[in-house]
Order: structure tokens, then C-alpha cells, then sequence
């Protein structure tokens, strides 16, 4: 199969017939082998009942149904699993991504050997409340992924090579860092292509202030895991360690200053009178927790199991 279509949806009735008309009218053109899958993110607006309907008029269309909402990366983790074509493309419901920018995408993918190809939406028509803290997490991502090339991390049109899909995890919010997630399992050769941004035709906007504080929660999260997700020792040992010498060469210097004042037969002063007897202290406590604490994580990223399990209504 030369291509499968991932499109996550949540109360997207509306626009499904024509996404996925479009979607086959692109692909009988390119005379592509491919499949549509429709993963219903817990929608209630008669979704399901429509994807059944698409799917008794098209054999290319797949359905896979979850019994609640869980987000998008949930319904693109399930999505990727599914997929058997060579080349996967992903794209939003909502029509505000194009079918006809998938046999450009396919190119970049076959012939230019990319393994994940990002679509940048140069010219959006989302508002500014939307627009700015995408603005904002680019940058930021650009800088901590270390992906300089990339404008747009989060524009849900993009196509990957299927061994890309077939290699990594997206929960949480992480879909927002999906080409990062790929620089992590060693998939470096990444991409970007400018891309029509549609105004929205169907229904409103998912976007709320909850996915801006959740975007900035997983950005960390994603460098941290990145960087020392099999090997949490590294961290919070090290940190541990700096804070727990800390405190024992403050607790070094309070003794050393109360045996030079018995030396002089100066009244020594009490060590919890000062200030440095209640830092060492806290230095002593905080890096013996935080030494415990990459011991732990030491233990559960080597026994961890699948994060990714989601109550799944019906498929077809």
C-alpha cells in the first residue's frame, strides 16, 4: 500500500463527506493504493454513525472508535498502529488541511528520502489568540530540539515514512512534538513544506487556554524525557550530589569555625544561631531525596509498562 491517511476527529460530522470525497478523488488522480483511517476521538455529534455510513461507499475507509475523548495524541498513537502503508500522512478533520497537498508530501518522502516531512502553514486564518502561543512554542521547540528548519512543530498536516510511526510513542499532549519525538528514536532527516492553511468551513475551534499551559507542561516534559528519560540517575544524581555536598561543606565550615573559637578560648556561638546551619541542613535533606528519587526512576523507566492503552468502542 502506497498510502494511509491518519485523521484524528472530534464532532467533525459536517465535514467528513467531503474530507473524505476529497481525500479519494486526490488519490484515484495519483492512481495511489491507500486507505483512510477515521479515528472518532469520543465524538457526540453523530460522527461514528457517519463514519459507518462513508464506510459501507468506500472500501479504502477504516474506522476505529473510542468510547471517550482521551485527545489527539491518543487517537494518532492508535492511528499510527493501525497503518499499513509505506508512506503515512496525518491531517485535521476540519478541512482546513488539503488533499492535494499529499502527492507533494508522498514526493518529499520517496524521492527525496525524508523520514518525517512537516507542513508549515505560512498564511494562517486562525486567530491571534491561536496563532501567538503557536508562535511562541516554535520558537521554543526550535531552540530546546535543536530542529532549527522547522516552522510550524504543531501543523497537523505531515507525512512520515512508515518506520517513523512504527517507532514512536504519542501521549499527553505530545503530538504538538511529534517531529522532535522522531529526532529522538534517530529519525534525523526532517523536512518542511509550505502548505494552504483553510479557513474553517464546519464547527469551531478545539483550541482552549488548557492546551496552551498543557503544550508548555509536555515542551518540558519532552526535553527532559529526551534527554534523560532512560537514564533519570544522570539528573537527578548529579543534582543530588551537588546539593548534598552543599550542604556538608557548609556543615564542614560550621564545625571547623567552632574548633578554631574553643582554639582561641572564644565563646563559640550555636551552630542553629546562624543562617548557614538551616541551609546546610536543607542542601543535606534535598540531595539525599533527590538521589532517592533518580534511584526510583532508575527502577521504573526500566520496568515502566505501556503507557498507551485506551478503552476502544468499535472499529471497522
Amino acid at each position: 500500500m502506497d498510502i494511509s491517511v491518519v485523521v484524528p476527529l472530534y464532532d467533525e460530522v459536517e465535514s467528513l463527506p467531503e474530507l473524505t470525497s476529497w481525500i479519494s478523488k486526490v488519490m484515484a488522480e495519483n492512481r495511489y493504493s491507500y486507505e483512510i483511517i477515521l479515528i472518532d476521538d469520543g465524538s457526540r455529534d453523530g460522527s461514528w454513525d457517519m463514519i459507518v455510513k462513508l464506510k459501507d461507499g468506500n472500501p479504502h475507509i477504516r474506522g476505529i472508535k473510542f468510547r471517550r475523548n482521551y485527545g489527539k495524541s491518543a487517537a494518532l498513537n492508535i492511528g499510527f498502529e493501525a497503518t499499513k502503508g509505506d508512506v503515512v500522512i496525518t491531517m485535521d478533520a476540519d478541512l482546513q488541511d488539503s488533499p492535494d497537498e499529499i502527492p507533494g508530501l508522498y514526493r518529499r518522502i520517496t524521492e527525496d528520502n525524508y523520514d518525517l516531512v512537516s507542513g508549515w502553514k505560512a498564511k494562517r486564518y486562525d486567530p491571534l489568540s491561536k496563532t501567538l502561543p503557536t508562535k511562541l512554542f516554535n520558537a521554543a521547540t526550535r531552540k530546546m530540539s535543536g530542529i532549527p528548519n522547522l516552522h510550524d512543530f504543531n501543523c497537523g498536516l505531515k507525512a512520515y515514512r512508515k518506520a517513523v510511526v512504527k517507532n514512536i510513542e504519542v501521549y499527553g499532549e505530545m503530538h504538538r512534538y511529534i517531529p522532535v519525538l522522531a529526532k529522538w528514536a534517530g529519525f534525523t532527516k526532517i523536512g518542511e513544506q509550505v502548505v494552504e492553511h483553510r479557513a474553517r468551513k464546519y464547527g469551531k475551534t478545539k483550541f482552549g487556554m488548557s492546551r496552551f499551559v498543557n503544550g508548555f507542561l509536555d515542551l518540558l516534559s519532552i526535553f527532559f524525557v529526551g534527554k534523560f528519560g532512560k537514564r533519570p540517575m544522570h539528573f537527578f544524581g548529579m543534582m543530588g550530589t551537588l546539593s548534598f555536598l552543599t550542604g556538608i561543606v557548609l556543615a564542614g565550615w560550621l564545625v571547623a569555625d567552632k574548633l578554631i573559637d574553643l582554639a582561641h578560648h572564644v565563646k563559640p556561638r550555636q551552630p542553629t544561631d546562624t543562617p548557614l546551619f538551616y541551609f546546610a541542613l536543607v542542601a543535606i535533606i534535598l540531595g539525599s531525596q533527590l538521589f532517592l528519587t533518580g534511584f526510583v526512576a532508575e527502577l521504573v523507566s526500566r520496568n515502566a509498562p505501556e503507557r498507551n492503552k485506551y478503552q476502544i468502542e468499535d472499529s471497522i
